[in-house]
């Protein structure tokens, strides 16, 4: 009798990225960069070529310009979010202003990268993207006090009140909760969420403790996400 051994090959995926840009030649720049750090990259010309890229297959992360016209990338966060497609977004923009970063994050962006930007920091943010769409395989749950996370599901309730986040409020929360009752600095913070360490001028993490700690009491809960003045931010019952 002949023994037959089956053999196994395990094919590694590359991660896929969705790159959106009107201008040509930032457009083949990134898809050059991205392509060369072994990413599977996918070029859109506009922001309705990309809906049309992302209702048809699925992407690991979307690096996006901001300006484009017809629809441009602030809209194309919002319609993928109102579908509950929470793939995550860099956005990209040759806007400075606090508000224009406020004004990304709040159309659904979990990122947000201004130009010029330096090559290194901009695959920094997106390995950054990448590391968070595989974080959460595991199927445990985490609670403290009236509060439950699923890490499998993506899903979280308050006093039985369902509490809906994005991809980045929820990693922010994931991350205060696996360390609960410890103080967690900014630095710690930005490395864990975004990986990278912030620039005294960012307010990223600012934007969205509010957000997560407007969402998390606005069913009238007792506040457990507070402010340690120039320390950090900690998960706990009281504020002591």
């Amino acid at each position: 009798m002949v023994s037959y051994l089956a053999t196994v090959e395990y094919v590694e995926v590359s991660p896929r990225v969705l790159v959106v840009e009107d201008d040509p030649q930032i457009r083949a720049a990134l898809q050059r960069v991205l392509s060369l750090e072994g990413y599977e990259t996918t070029i859109a010309n506009d922001g309705q070529q990309a809906l049309d890229y992302l209702s048809a297959g699925r992407f690991d992360a979307v690096v996006m310009d901001v300006m484009m016209p017809f629809v441009d990338g602030l809209i194309v966060c919002k319609e993928l979010r109102n579908r509950g497609n929470y793939t995550p977004i860099l956005l990209l923009t040759a806007r400075h202003e606090v508000g224009d970063r406020v004004q990304g994050l709040d159309a659904g962006a979990d990122d947000y990268l201004a130009k010029p930007f330096a090559i290194e920091e901009l695959l920094a943010r997106v390995r950054a993207l990448l590391r968070r769409t595989i974080a959460h395989n595991e199927t445990r749950v985490i609670t403290f006090a009236d509060l439950t996370v699923n890490l499998a599901a993506h899903t979280v309730s308050r006093a039985g009140r369902t509490v809906h986040l994005t991809k980045t409020e929820f990693d922010l929360l994931h991350v205060l909760l696996e360390q609960q009752g410890v103080v967690l600095s900014r630095d710690f913070l930005y490395d864990h969420i975004w990986g990278y360490h912030s620039e005294t001028s960012s307010k990223s993490l600012d934007v969205y403790i509010g957000y997560l700690r407007r969402k998390l009491e606005e069913g009238g809960e007792s506040r457990i996400l507070h402010t340690i003045r120039g320390v950090g931010y900690v998960i706990r019952n009281a504020d002591k």
